[in-house]
């Protein structure tokens, strides 16, 4: 899985390993977000450093430990210029079968606001829907989330529905949403291209 990458004009994702991921935490201990505000279901930017960087390293392991065929989380460095930006992921269970994706992901706040989130969204649906073969993206945002809702309105994804969901130890309201291949079929770029896939396929057992 280490040479799975998906190369855009702006940027890279690049199959996170330890040197990527020390790079990665870098970024996520700068800042994220406003305190004040959590844009992720599990607040894991909440805790302090180094209790952040170490919570954060069991997860990744964790999450590469367990990728199978019946289940997996694909995670990434966004990396423009050398520098590592943020993280983006694709996930899926049954995906054989069910041929069904969601995709997530965070940038450093230095690093938002130039269009980044959309280009990174770009290369994640290219790897899910060309590389892996998927018919449907997923996604879902808290309702007060204008960047991650402004990049998946932008790109035509359905809404699918609402449902509320824990966030801070308080109930609030998530957002679901659906893009189907025949969409994707639209948005295709043919300067997006993807490195590494076979193995990663054959891993996968695609």
């Amino acid at each position: 899985m280490f040479g799975l990458e998906v190369r855009t004009p702006r940027l890279t994702l690049r199959y996170l390993d330890d040197d990527l991921a020390e790079d990665l935490l870098r970024v996520a201990v700068a800042g994220i977000h406003d305190p004040e505000f959590m844009p992720f279901a599990i607040p894991w930017t909440d805790h302090a450093s180094p209790k952040l960087e170490q919570e954060a390293l069991r997860f990744y392991w964790s999450t590469r430990a367990t990728t199978s065929p019946e289940r997996f989380r694909l995670m990434f460095a966004v990396i423009v210029e050398g520098t590592v930006v943020g993280a983006s992921d694709v996930a899926a269970d049954d995906f054989a079968t069910v041929r069904q994706f969601e995709t997530g992901s965070w940038l450093g706040r230095e690093f938002q606001g130039v269009g980044l989130g959309k280009e990174l969204r770009m290369a994640s649906l290219t790897l899910g829907f060309d590389g892996l073969d998927g018919e449907f993206a997923l996604t879902a945002a808290y309702h007060d989330n204008g960047p991650s809702l402004g990049v998946t309105r932008s790109l035509g994804y359905e809404e699918v529905g609402r449902r509320r969901a824990r966030r801070r130890d308080v109930a609030d309201e998530q957002i679901g949403f659906r893009m189907h291949r025949s969409r994707w079929e639209t948005l295709r770029r043919d300067d997006i291209s993807i490195h590494g896939v076979d193995a990663a396929r054959a891993f996968l057992e695609l």
